[in-house]
């Protein structure tokens, strides 16, 4: 699907993501245990997800990374801890451009995400 095609109905840009099954998190071969996703939205030139949903498990985390076009995280349901912020039900982040972090959450959580450009993990 193109992205803003002007000859496009309104329910063409529409995903029930309630109608979508929760799906491991895999990058690059590696999966996070714990972590699961759903795409909002594809993006076929750069075939990526650049607007996501991520579901944490009680005690699963995602490594130190960085963003290079920076990040939107809105935290939907559940905590996290990003850089020893805690980020509770609510509460919205906006990483910078080569912004970066690690996200872990104790109690789990479900993340809104729009990612521009796909993260690089940085080796600790």
């Amino acid at each position: 699907m193109e992205f803003c095609n002007k000859n496009m109905a309104i329910a063409d840009y529409i995903t029930k993501s309630k109608s979508k099954e929760w799906q491991p998190l895999i990058e690059k071969g590696l999966r996070y245990e714990g972590v699961f996703v759903k795409s909002l939205r594809f993006d076929e030139p750069t075939n990526r997800s650049k607007t996501i949903l991520l579901k944490f498990e009680a005690g699963a985390s995602y490594p130190y990374h960085n963003h290079p076009a920076g990040e939107e995280i809105f935290v939907l349901k559940g905590s996290c801890e990003i850089e020893g912020e805690q980020l509770e039900q609510g509460d919205y982040l906006c990483t910078p451009p080569t912004g970066k972090h690690g996200v872990k959450s104790l109690t789990g959580c479900t993340l809104f995400l729009m990612i521009p450009e796909e993260v690089e993990i940085i080796k600790t």
